[in-house]
């Protein structure tokens, strides 16, 4: 797969390390909730390793790399959403735990009105794009390689927690539409406001894209 000056392909062992070090750096460093609860680079790049052998077996991820360099553009991790949390999740930074809560109310009310069967629903999870090659719409490539990969393996639906609204731009871009909505400002962990310091950034949404049509889909 390749679109102009970007080639797109599914990622392997080979590019493991490169996806790694390039979320750590996009996900600190631009993700509002990453940002709110101080996770660090290193931090997030252990949290990739622990996905990184399920990324491989599953063939389901997209990586982006310039087609004259090679360099390493972008990535979005890409799952099957039922599938159950990876081994290692236990060890990653206490930071992470309001996030997942946060995230997992979405999944839960998502679930609740939308039954979920192993080798239907694509769980489209963590995109994120090298700051120097920002605006060159790798983001949308990459979205778009993702589901056309997941349809041939007969995916049915792909869903995504958009945290900001340039994700959510993207996605809506892409024919996703929302089902659930959380508050930055509204939530609470542990009685505390965690993400009130992203409050303009609205909140997080569980958005949904139906694969077998080509248009987009209704709310």
């Amino acid at each position: 797969m390749s679109e102009g000056m970007i080639r797109l392909s599914v990622c392997t062992a080979a590019d493991i390390d490169e996806v790694t070090r390039l979320l750590g750096a996009a996900f600190a460093h631009r993700d509002p909730p990453a940002m709110a609860v101080g996770l660090t680079p290193a931090e997030f790049e252990a949290f990739v390793r622990v996905l990184g052998p399920r990324v491989v077996a599953d063939a389901l991820t997209i990586v982006a790399r310039s087609a004259e360099t090679g360099e390493l553009m972008g990535a979005l991790v890409t799952e099957d959403l039922a599938a159950g949390p990876p081994a290692g999740m236990e060890d990653l930074s206490r930071k992470f735990d309001p996030i997942f809560d946060l995230l997992g109310e979405l999944d839960r009310d998502y679930r609740a009105s939308h039954p979920v069967h192993a080798g239907e629903v694509l769980h489209l999870y963590l995109l994120g794009v090298d700051q120097r090659f920002s605006g060159r719409g790798v983001g949308h490539q990459l979205v778009a390689a993702c589901l056309a990969n997941g349809a041939t393996r007969n995916y049915r639906r792909a869903v995504t927690e958009a945290t900001n609204p340039t994700s959510q731009h993207v996605f809506r871009k892409q024919g996703f539409v929302e089902r659930v909505r959380r508050s930055y400002r509204d939530h609470r962990f542990d009685g505390q406001a965690v993400f009130a310091s992203i409050a303009e950034h609205g909140g997080p949404i569980l958005m949904e894209r139906h694969l077998d049509t080509r248009e987009p889909d209704r709310p």
